[in-house]
């Protein structure tokens, strides 16, 4: 299902049982952190929190906050319209294998997945609610509206204490390739620097930095719009790990089953969802960068300062009763976790795709994303592990995946403990264990230079004569199904 506001993404977790309201005034500065970290590390993620009175500098705000709103299975899938994420996965699936009908039943069932990709193309709109109040700006001038709102009006977090400012932490940024035409919607954190200026947290290997290359080349300002709220489904699409050049806008409509209507900005000729809280209409100028950070990440740590571009801001649209959503991150398990499981398990149909061996892919929390990755094959033949290393390695942002950990099909990846004993007891270390070089995630303060460094891999799957293994590889340990069912029984008995 789609859901034509924020709003009534909340109504929906609180009639789930699912939000807890929060009416008394929290400090957008540190307090409503710790208030979150604390509920996104209770057992299963907690509740989804809505502050109806967060103060920024000790004055409430005008608008409402809402965290953790994705940050368990069950809000993750709620956020898509689903019962489960394994039933948007399903789909993908089908998709992946369709082929020619061969009976009315098939393609009938092709005709209803040709029916939601029908529905993924957006619809232009004339204008919407996010458009229900407009603060103009112009270089050098007040605010024009009847009633005037910045950057600092809205309950922006300042999420840790040695924070370099308050960071907008869950925007979907929205820019477009100057040559091609082709849209992207990305995520990356926005430090307020001051009413009307922010930074632009693109690293280089994103869609938004190659897109500001482009600009920088060509001497001219970088349109740039950044939506907030709306329908859940946007964030997801800004964060999953779509191949390049695929709309986001388009998979946001293909999990809504819905288009994406789209509303052309106030000072820029970029399109946004009309149905969003907050439009920030800007713009970043070539080769303007300030200094951005520190941040305290998801790495668990502080990330460092260092130079990004800067977003201007023309303009900012909300609706009426618009509330403000957002998210912190820091030492997992946090909802990031949730967001990034639910990736893992939608697109696995593609990786599967392109090596159809995979049974599963894992990404633990202690890894916080792509640290470390788990992945379960059907062993075919010698060497195979390593095939499945170097391609999921060369494949978007697994490029940024520190240690890759290959098991037999017969390990569940999502059970740390089965991993960890196969690990350790399927390898010898220098016959099983490879290093390469890559890019590395810029927010891995471990390595020794910044963007590149070490990546490892461990073959943990049973190992064959050909791979230089010469005794016979003994057993695992299991009981029998049938003194299962035995031992089952007599536990049935009274007495």
């Amino acid at each position: 299902m789609a859901y034509s506001s924020f709003s009534e993404f909340l109504t929906a977790l609180e009639r789930a049982g699912e939000l807890r309201r929060i009416p008394f005034p929290v400090a957008t500065e540190l307090e409503i952190t710790e208030m979150a970290d604390r509920e996104m590390k209770s057992p299963g993620g907690g509740k989804a929190l809505l502050f109806e009175k967060p103060t920024v500098n000790g004055v409430v705000s005008s608008f409402p906050l809402a965290i953790n709103t994705m940050g368990s299975r069950r809000r993750m899938a709620m956020a898509l319209g689903l019962e489960n994420v394994q039933q948007l996965a399903d789909q993908m699936g089908l998709i992946m294998k369709a082929k020619p009908p061969t009976s009315l039943k098939s393609a009938w069932k092709l005709a209803l997945q040709g029916l939601d990709l029908l529905n993924a193309k957006p619809k232009r709109v004339g204008s919407g609610p996010c458009k229900e109040v407009v603060h103009l700006f112009k270089e050098g001038e007040a605010a024009k509206s009847d009633a005037t709102a910045t950057l600092l009006d809205l309950p922006i977090l300042k999420c840790w204490p040695n924070d370099g400012g308050r960071f907008i932490t869950l925007p979907t940024v929205h820019t477009k390739d100057p040559d091609t035409g082709e849209r992207n919607l990305g995520m990356y954190r926005m430090q307020v620097f001051d009413d009307r200026s922010t930074g632009m947290h693109w690293q280089v290997h994103k869609v938004g930095a190659r897109h500001g290359k482009r600009y920088y080349e060509r001497g001219e300002r970088m349109p740039v719009a950044v939506t907030i709220g709306g329908d859940p489904a946007y964030a997801f699409a800004a964060t999953a790990p779509l191949p390049d050049g695929l709309d986001e806008i388009l998979f946001a409509g293909f999990i809504r089953k819905k288009p994406v209507p789209l509303v052309k900005c106030e000072t820029n000729d970029l399109e946004v969802p009309a149905d969003v809280d907050f439009v920030l209409e800007g713009y970043v100028q070539p080769g303007e960068t300030r200094a951005e950070g520190p941040f305290g990440d998801h790495t668990g740590f502080y990330t460092p300062v260092d130079d990004y571009p800067v977003f201007h801001l023309t303009a900012i649209t909300h609706r009426q009763d618009a509330v403000y959503p957002c998210t912190i991150v820091g030492i997992p398990p946090m909802e990031d976790f949730y967001m990034g499981t639910a990736s893992v398990a939608i697109f696995l149909p593609v990786f599967q795709m392109n090596f159809p061996e995979i049974v599963d892919i894992a990404l633990p929390a202690e890894g916080v994303f792509h640290n470390l990755v788990f992945v379960s094959i059907r062993k075919q033949y010698a060497w195979q592990a390593y095939k499945i290393m170097h391609g999921l390695w060369g494949m978007g942002q697994m490029m940024f995946s520190k240690y890759i950990v290959v098991v037999d099909a017969d390990c569940d990846v999502h059970d740390t403990s089965a991993v960890l004993f196969r690990w350790m007891s399927n390898t010898d270390p220098q016959r099983d264990s490879t290093f390469i070089k890559s890019p590395c995630d810029a927010l891995d303060h471990s390595q020794t230079v910044a963007t590149m460094g070490t990546h490892m891999g461990f073959d943990a799957t049973r190992k064959l004569p050909t791979e230089g293994y010469t005794r016979e590889w003994p057993d695992l340990l299991a009981m029998p199904a049938e003194v299962k069912a035995r031992v089952d029984a007599l536990l049935q008995r009274p007495g």
